[in-house]
């Protein structure tokens, strides 16, 4: 007798009848166990009789089914989809040869048969290996980048980033930074404590988050982020990763800090951001004394800062902008009137850069000389005893009738930079005052409702 292969199910099958066959279980206890019903019981243990313990094996076994489709269709099936849909995926494949070939195969018999034919490679054979990377060998060659949102002093303060600068050669912490989140003024407060203790490495490596890469360009742009034009002007190259993996040096000091830096915080009692950084130059002497190795090559790649005594010109947010007939430029929403004088009458039409500081100064210039201001924001009420320039009176009567008549929408103001880690200003004012304006404002009522709190009303018309 050859061997028999049986499924767990059926190996049940044998133990329950061999125990009604010695007397041990009764008809009924032996159906009920065997989730059957009682007919169905007395014919399995005739075939138990007959056949032995072979005998409960299924017959289908080993045999086709009776509903699978003919060979011939699935030669037709196979040599079709090789011809013109080698590339295609099963299900995309078996709808072409329904639209277009009259073939009508489910798509995981077809996914199959092409499996089967060498056509189509399983998900499971087609995982992707991320090979290890070399270190590099000098100091500053490299210095991975990035921002990790945590609970960083647990219950007893609101969540924060962390901005950490790792160099690729040592692993060595470099730089470290709390703020409120990440943003280009966050990290412009970072690089310049970096360049002014280290100087300037080589390339920076980063994810692809939209403070380092242009992943939607406009029209018109120049394809280059705010952080990247102060790259370039420090002449300090920025490489995007394609994944997490790529950057697993500052990813596995995410780990380490999230474990040890927590916990020396709460040891420290430190719950909040101005005492964090000020803890933050001695926890990263202990940890690169405990963690960091040494370079495979002694020479040190950072470059001076030479002829850069105006770094807080280069870490800021920078817009080009054109002043109008009334001397009116236009940034963020609002307006800036520049004050007349011999050098503003010459500006109608000109180009001037608004400088946006992460202090929260303002400067506009032109070919790098400051120009004098007022401010007008549309957003911002007038008072009743505001004294108003006769040429200016028009555009403020027309303003405070729009206002008057509809309030504004508040839904486009927020363009321009993220303003959570830039000190205290006018722009950080502003948007400060359009946030609590945007909390005060009336909600409006929800669609989907618990049933507790719905209203009971008739049909709408």
């Amino acid at each position: 007798m050859g061997v028999v292969l049986m499924s767990k199910r059926e190996l049940n099958r044998i133990d329950v009848l061999a125990r009604l066959e010695s007397g041990r279980l009764t008809p009924a206890a032996a159906s009920e166990l065997l989730q059957i019903g009682e007919r169905q019981m007395y014919r399995m243990r005739r075939r138990f009789r007959e056949g032995g313990p072979a005998g409960i094996a299924d017959r289908r076994r080993g045999r086709p089914s009776n509903n699978r489709l003919p060979d011939g269709l699935r030669n037709q099936v196979v040599a079709l989809v090789r011809e013109h849909y080698g590339d295609f995926g099963p299900t995309l494949a078996a709808e072409k040869l329904a639209e277009r070939h009259d073939l009508r195969v489910s798509r995981e018999t077809l996914r199959t048969w092409m499996i089967q034919a060498g056509i189509w490679l399983p998900r499971a054979q087609r995982k992707r290996f991320h090979q290890p990377r070399h270190r590099r060998e000098h100091l500053g060659e490299l210095i991975q980048i990035d921002g990790c949102e945590h609970r960083w002093f647990e219950d007893r303060g609101p969540p924060c980033t962390l901005l950490v600068f790792v160099d690729d050669a040592t692993s060595r912490l470099m730089a470290l930074g709390f703020v409120p989140s990440e943003s280009a003024f966050a990290y412009f407060e970072v690089l310049q404590r970096y360049l002014e203790t280290h100087g300037k490495p080589v390339a920076f490596y980063s994810d692809k988050h939209s403070i380092f890469r242009v992943n939607k360009e406009a029209a018109g742009g120049d394809g280059i982020t705010q952080f990247g034009r102060a790259l370039a002007e420090l002449n300090i190259e920025i490489i995007c990763a394609n994944s997490s993996q790529a950057k697993g040096r500052v990813e596995r000091a995410h780990a380490t800090l999230q474990d040890r830096l927590v916990k020396e915080l709460r040891l420290a009692g430190i719950s909040d951001l101005e005492a964090a950084n000020a803890f933050l130059p001695s926890f990263i002497e202990s940890y690169n004394s405990r963690f960091a190795r040494a370079p495979a090559h002694d020479r040190d790649l950072h470059r001076p800062l030479a002829g850069m005594s105006e770094l807080g010109d280069i870490l800021c947010w920078r817009e080009t902008r054109q002043v109008s007939r009334q001397l009116v430029v236009n940034y963020n929403r609002m307006k800036f009137t520049l004050h007349p004088c011999e050098i503003t009458a010459r500006l109608v039409g000109q180009l001037v850069e608004v400088y946006d500081f992460p202090d929260g100064r303002l400067e506009i210039r032109w070919k790098g000389l400051p120009l004098a201001y007022g401010v007008f924001d549309k957003l911002q009420r007038v008072s009743h005893a505001a004294i108003v320039e006769n040429k200016r009176l028009g555009e403020v009567l027309a303003w405070i009738k729009e206002r008057q008549d509809a309030q504004p929408s508040l839904s486009g103001a927020q363009s321009g930079p993220r303003r959570s880690s830039q000190k205290p200003g006018l722009m950080k004012a502003r948007a400060d005052r359009l946030a609590q304006v945007a909390k005060s404002q009336p909600q409006p009522e929800r669609l989907g409702r618990r049933r507790s709190g719905r209203k009971v009303c008739g049909p709408p018309a």
